[in-house]
């Protein structure tokens, strides 16, 4: 899956906390993608959060096709939260609509 193939798998899947701005951050070249709860939209726009979440983009392609968990990748590093860990933890459930 490309990242512009995730953010609209996201946008049609309505895949955001509710009034919350998350950000994904997968670092390099692949950028970020924000999950805007407040908007109710997804897009490529980098900006202020009140999470961010910091994955690389293998890592993040096993955490949505269900093949790494997401405290797991915590736990190892491979997945860094910055801000209000409420709002990671309830991205578990955004996960979860990706998956088909």
């Amino acid at each position: 899956m490309t990242k512009q193939e995730l953010v609209e798998r996201m946008q049609q899947g309505q895949a955001w906390v509710p009034g919350k701005r998350v950000k994904i951050d997968f670092g390099g070249s692949e950028g970020v993608v924000m999950l805007d709860g407040a908007a109710d939209r997804v897009s490529e726009d980098d900006g202020a959060a009140d999470t961010t979440i910091r994955v690389g983009w293998d890592d993040w392609q096993q955490l949505a096709a269900g093949q790494l968990d997401g405290m797991t990748a915590f736990m190892m590093g491979k997945l860094k939260v910055e801000g209000d860990m409420s709002n990671a933890m309830q991205l578990q459930g955004v996960l979860a609509k990706l998956k088909s």
